[in-house]
């Protein structure tokens, strides 16, 4: 998936070898784009968005798995039977599936604040009092949970083949950025590691927390709990500014540590990619390319 000026398209490479493509026109929204110039709350809507459309983009690709499985019946009449559904969709069909992707980014959100805490509370709660030294140790076991989370579910086969189509979505932009010509043996060659990648996102997030959380007492396990949920607007917003900075720096040889946590996190969110997964993604930019060459 690669997100242009005027449209968000996702390719997928069909069973016959067909790539297909999924184009989404990026709307302008006034009010949304005013809180986008607004800092600390632009972090916030931008995530809520990203989170939204790529909910959209991995359901095409699901049901296009799906399709190639159903296709494999004699008669088809299943798959056709899909299509007709398909091309039914109502709006409000659309706009559900982008809500079940911001619910679920929120659900996952709480869950990684929120268990940290609990387990801190629960091993070291009566140890000390030092806050600062308790949201310390709350960050290494948020840490220690998301390194375990991803490294268990990169095994899965469906989750690896997702990482590996992620390192092909860095490795094209690198080369882009770095005007090689997109070929799959000029795209190889650049590393899957990008620092604009989300997956810097989440270790800011960590950090900025415990910067965050410490500015905060709290005398009991459910006020602790309580004021997480209430700062992850906060912390959030502040990570994404953290991101936007160390993005800025990156060419900046002092500087360049400031993104290396993220792009140590990469390493387990993004696999290295297949020639023929790299062709799918070269694809997809492209036609984002050529849509934002017809709008200009």
């Amino acid at each position: 998936m690669f997100a242009g000026k005027n449209a968000n398209v996702t390719a997928v490479r069909r069973k016959n070898n067909e790539i297909k493509f999924y184009e989404v026109p990026r709307k302008t929204t006034p009010w949304i784009q005013k809180l986008k110039k607004i800092p600390l709350v632009r972090g916030v809507v931008a995530i809520l968005e990203s989170s939204a459309k790529g909910s959209q983009h991995l359901n095409f690709s699901m049901e296009s798995y799906a399709e190639d499985e159903l296709e494999d019946d004699k008669d088809g009449s299943i798959a056709k039977s899909q299509e007709k559904e398909k091309k039914g969709w109502s709006l409000s069909m659309i706009v559900g599936v982008a809500v079940a992707g911001i619910i679920s980014f929120i659900v996952g959100k709480l869950v990684f604040t929120v268990v940290p805490a609990l387990i801190e509370q629960l091993i070291f709660g009566h140890a000390f009092k030092n806050i600062i030294v308790h949201n310390l140790l709350e960050g290494i076991i948020k840490i220690l949970f998301l390194l375990s989370y991803l490294y268990i579910i990169s095994l899965t086969p469906l989750i690896k083949r997702l990482f590996q189509y992620h390192g092909a979505e860095h490795k094209v932009i690198s080369a882009y950025e770095a005007g090689a010509e997109l070929t799959v043996s000029n795209v190889q060659r650049f590393t899957r590691l990008h620092y604009r990648c989300g997956s810097s996102f989440i270790v800011f997030s960590v950090l900025v927390g415990i910067v965050v959380y410490s500015f905060f007492h709290w005398d009991s396990l459910w006020e602790r709990v309580y004021l997480r949920v209430l700062l992850l607007p906060v912390v959030l917003g502040f990570s994404y500014e953290a991101l936007r900075f160390t993005n800025a720096l990156r060419d900046l040889p002092v500087l360049r540590f400031l993104g290396y946590p993220g792009l140590w996190l990469q390493k387990l969110t993004t696999k290295e990619p297949t020639d023929e997964q790299v062709a799918v993604s070269i694809a997809s930019f492209n036609r984002v390319l050529e849509l934002d060459r017809q709008h200009s």
